[in-house]
């Protein structure tokens, strides 16, 4: 912290409103950074000098925001807790010119794309968005040349290519290649002539999907601010390819993250809107997946009854006869595995650890290995995490084993935090001679997955 001011009455303001002590605050700030992979050691003397005039460093100015958003239960702005200036920016006029401005800000590592923070007033956005009004703006915009189906289409298999490498390799792996394209090739398409409507919704499409691509890399990175405004880029940009089931993906999309951090506040309303946009018009495999986010939704606020009727028209869904499936959500490996997979994350919340392990066994006899080779390493840790919970320690020492034999070469940092996740458990089973428990608890620490595990 740097450059003492006058006091920030704002912040001081916004702390008493929220009945808050300082300790208070400080706490919620470093849940937010947490949510966002930073480790932050803020305390209330901190929150002290932030009254008292200081500038909070990095990212920490956005941290504060959201938590005295969440607090609150509206948004706020820097500008409203004494905080303008403190690399919370303005999102550009249309999504065109962010898909650019985000992918050239994730090449270069601005500043304002370094400190973006997951926010709950992101995952609401598409609840109150104009479409109509951005729509009209883009098509009154001048163009840029002409093209057609065929540069559409490249768009699509570079897309296919990197997200097919994703799976296997990890969110690392090619990510600043797939920022530079959305940013030097995709979206720039986006604002040629083009000899058809068709054809224009279809570059809207492939452009939507790449961004999210590139989003779903940085969730996998823990980077989950930067995250989220890829995910916002591309609703809006599925907005003017196809308002109701691309829309609708894209929805889903913002609500699993949400989920994925424990920030279930909005998720119902949006799947539910989701679902409501998308009726008669998606595929059942995609149906299935909206349905199953809505279920672990409710089971994340313990709606048993409403997440137990969401589960049952997945199900449903997926007994449809088969329909061509839309690559926005074929991106995403076969249905019935990510269904089994999110059934399980629902059980859990709702506590039925035998049914989780039961999904998960069924998702893991459903995604290919080799393909989908992160997909098993997780799934691999959260298997383990179902037996521990049913004191089958052995037998959970055995899949937490199986997961880390499978993250060579994958390059995820949720694969890494699921990982160090199993630290305590292995330290209390070493202490009670679990077997394997002392082998995987060295190979931790020889791969260095924590390295507090050395002390």
């Amino acid at each position: 912290m740097s450059g003492a001011r006058e006091p920030n009455e704002r912040l001081r303001a916004a702390v008493a409103a929220g009945g808050w002590s300082y300790d208070g605050l400080a706490r919620a700030v470093r849940r937010v950074a947490a949510e966002n992979g930073e480790l932050l050691r803020t305390n209330k003397s901190a929150v002290a000098h932030w009254v008292a005039g200081s500038r909070p460093a990095g990212r920490t100015a956005a941290y504060i925001v959201e938590a005295l958003s969440r607090r609150g239960g509206r948004p706020l702005t820097p500008d409203a807790i004494g905080l303008a200036g403190s690399g919370h920016t303005a999102e550009e006029d249309d999504p065109v010119s962010e898909g650019i401005v985000l992918g050239r800000a994730d090449l270069d590592r601005l500043e304002f794309l370094r400190t973006a923070a997951f926010t709950t007033a992101g995952v609401a956005m598409p609840l109150d968005y104009d479409h109509d009004a951005v729509s009209r703006m883009l098509r009154a915009r001048g163009t840029l040349g002409s093209v057609g189906d065929e540069e559409v289409q490249v768009v699509r298999q570079v897309t296919a290519a990197f997200a097919a490498a994703d799976e296997r390799l990890g969110g690392g792996h090619g990510l600043s290649t797939v920022a530079a394209y959305l940013a030097d090739t995709a979206a720039p398409l986006l604002r040629c002539r083009f000899p058809d409507d068709i054809v224009r919704r279809s570059a809207f499409g492939a452009a939507a999907e790449l961004a999210y691509l590139a989003g779903w890399k940085h969730h996998d990175l823990g980077r989950e601010g930067i995250a989220q405004r890829y995910y916002l880029v591309g609703y809006r940009l599925a907005c003017e390819s196809d308002p109701h089931s691309h829309a609708a993906w894209m929805m889903r999309a913002l609500a699993h993250q949400a989920l994925s951090l424990g920030q279930p506040q909005h998720c119902i309303e949006l799947i539910g809107r989701a679902i409501m946009r998308s009726r008669q018009r998606l595929d059942g495999q995609t149906e299935a997946l909206l349905h199953v986010t809505h279920a672990r939704a409710h089971a994340r606020m313990r709606q048993r009854g409403d997440a137990a009727r969401a589960l049952l028209a997945a199900e449903n869904a997926l007994t449809r006869p088969a329909e061509p499936q839309p690559t926005f959500s074929a991106v995403a490996g076969p249905a019935a595995g990510t269904v089994a997979s999110h059934t399980a994350r629902a059980l859990t919340d709702l506590g039925d650890h035998l049914g989780t392990e039961r999904q998960h066994r069924s998702a893991l006899r459903k995604w290919d290995r080799e393909k989908f080779r992160r997909v098993h390493v997780l799934t691999h840790a959260d298997l383990g995490d179902s037996l521990a919970a049913q004191a089958r320690y052995d037998e959970a020492v055995g899949a937490w084993t199986r997961s880390l034999d499978l993250t060579s070469g994958v390059d995820s940092g949720r694969a890494q935090t699921a990982m160090r996740s199993v630290v305590p458990a292995l330290l209390t089973y070493r202490r009670r001679g679990v077997p394997g428990a002392v082998d995987l608890y060295e190979r931790l620490a020889r791969y260095d997955i924590d390295r507090t595990m050395r002390t």
